[in-house]
């Protein structure tokens, strides 16, 4: 054993010798003998292979060579062991040290999975999977017994009646909203050439913006229209009033660049210089079809648009719509029309409510997310070409509520510190006010968001008397 461990450093390499063959016309004994030892072959990779899983889940860090030095010793004679272990399946390569009761199976102290200390350290697929089928399973439990409570209330009046083929005077105001885009193109070109000064320029630029954001809501209120027109006209009015004011904002400032020669701290690029320049009537309507509120002379672009993956995401688009007007019409619609006033039923029952529509609301606010910032707006930034499709980040993981609103709507929130937090900064306010003021804005236009989304879930009149009730409690 001693001379053994002494010539371990200058043992020869490991030679694999073949089987012998069996010999022309011999016995069974000969072919027996040749099964035997090719058996032995091919067992000791097998035996290899056993010894690296059991060093893995031994907790050995050796990973997958030899465990042990005995092991080791064994390999680099190179003979036939199959004497130790009867040969037949390749017992003798489980007879190291490695395979002994005697041998350690504890090596370092090592902290549970789910403990503290570890918890983050390795992958939570398994339980994430077990997750999505509980949810599966819970939910899949839940519809079935809406359905067979309710029935099936799928209905079209909700989404288009009879009043959607009289909202001819909503859809003209859709189709006429292009042409305050075009005033401010055209109080821009007047700036631009000198034929009106800055002043004049902006308080145009004012007047356009605020007659665009009034004329939509004028026209609602005059009008007695379907609910889902009603809130597609104001929704693409505020993002129209968006751009008109990035629109206004970029190039005011592109202009005192230009005639002013204002300088900056750190030096302009050749992209910066080549978008300092008068918008064309191109870039104009670019900006206004693209997936962004910020505006700027050209954007990233795409090298080609990718026909197959644009058809499948418009049919998830189309699977995702149906869904949310299936959580509307089957879930928030009926625990809406059956629960009781909240000003008769108590405050229990006014609890109770809401807690019956908080699940399915949820749902529909994760169908509402995926639908727009992700199907949506991928797809027109494909058709587009439009390369910057940075549309949200990771807000699923935010620890803040402030981190929560800078990832969820980037285009909004872009459009938040370009126009309003670094101007604050640049007159003069102290960062927490700056903060402050964004965070106002901010809040202000996902309240509109919100009231338009309880506009557009008000089913008729008895809903929208139960929300004004919720409201004043």
């Amino acid at each position: 054993m001693a001379d053994s461990d002494g010539s371990d450093a200058h043992a020869p390499p490991a030679v694999h010798r073949l089987p012998p063959r069996p010999a022309q016309g011999g016995g069974g004994a000969a072919a027996e003998g040749f099964a035997a030892a090719l058996r032995r072959r091919l067992s000791s990779g097998a035996a290899a292979a056993a010894r690296a899983s059991f060093a893995a889940d031994s907790g050995d860090e050796s990973g997958s060579g030899e465990p042990s030095s005995s092991s080791s010793r064994r390999r680099d004679s190179g003979g036939d062991t199959s004497s130790a272990g009867g040969g037949r399946g390749g017992g003798a390569d489980f007879a190291s040290f490695t395979f002994r009761a005697a041998a350690p199976v504890h090596h370092k102290a090592k902290e549970s999975p789910l403990s503290s200390d570890a918890i983050f350290k390795q992958s939570h697929a398994g339980l994430f999977n077990l997750c999505i089928v509980v949810l599966v399973a819970v939910n899949s439990r839940l519809i079935i017994e809406n359905l067979m409570k309710y029935g099936l209330l799928i209905r079209a009046g909700f989404w288009f009646n009879a009043k959607s083929l009289r909202d001819w005077p909503l859809l003209m105001c859709c189709l006429t909203l292009p042409a305050f885009p075009l005033g401010a193109f055209a109080v821009e070109k007047l700036a631009f050439n000198n034929l009106i000064t800055d002043a004049v320029a902006t308080c145009l630029h004012v007047i356009l913006t605020t007659a665009e954001i009034v004329y939509p809501v004028l026209v609602i209120l005059l009008c007695d229209s379907a609910v889902l027109s009603g809130f597609l006209l104001m929704f693409i009015a505020c993002i129209v009033w968006l751009k008109l004011v990035s629109f206004a904002h970029t190039n005011h400032d592109i202009r005192k660049f230009i005639t002013c020669g204002k300088k900056v701290d750190n030096g302009l690029s050749t992209a910066d210089v080549d978008g300092l320049h008068a918008p064309t009537l191109g870039s104009l309507i670019y900006f206004m079809m693209a997936p962004t509120l910020c505006y700027q002379a050209s954007y990233p672009r795409t090298q080609y648009i990718r026909k197959s993956w644009l058809v499948r995401q418009i049919i998830l688009y189309l699977i995702f719509t149906g869904v949310q007007g299936f959580i509307i019409e089957q879930y928030i619609n009926p625990i809406v029309v059956n629960s009781q006033h909240p000003l008769k039923g108590g405050l229990l029952n006014a609890v109770e409510t809401v807690l019956k529509l908080s699940l399915p609301n949820v749902y529909l606010w994760l169908c509402m997310f995926y639908c727009f910032f992700h199907l949506w707006l991928n797809i027109l930034a494909e058709i587009l070409r439009f390369g910057d499709r940075e549309f949200y980040k990771d807000w699923w993981n935010a620890k803040t509520i402030d981190e929560y609103w800078r990832k969820w709507n980037m285009p909004v929130h872009k459009w938040i510190v370009r126009h309003i937090y670094f101007p604050c900064m640049r007159n003069g306010i102290s960062k927490e006010v700056a903060v402050f003021i964004s965070f106002f804005v901010s809040a202000v236009l996902h309240e509109c968001c919100l009231d338009k989304h309880l506009l557009f879930m008000s089913f008729n009149n008895s809903c929208s008397a139960y929300i004004e009730q919720i409201m004043i409690l």
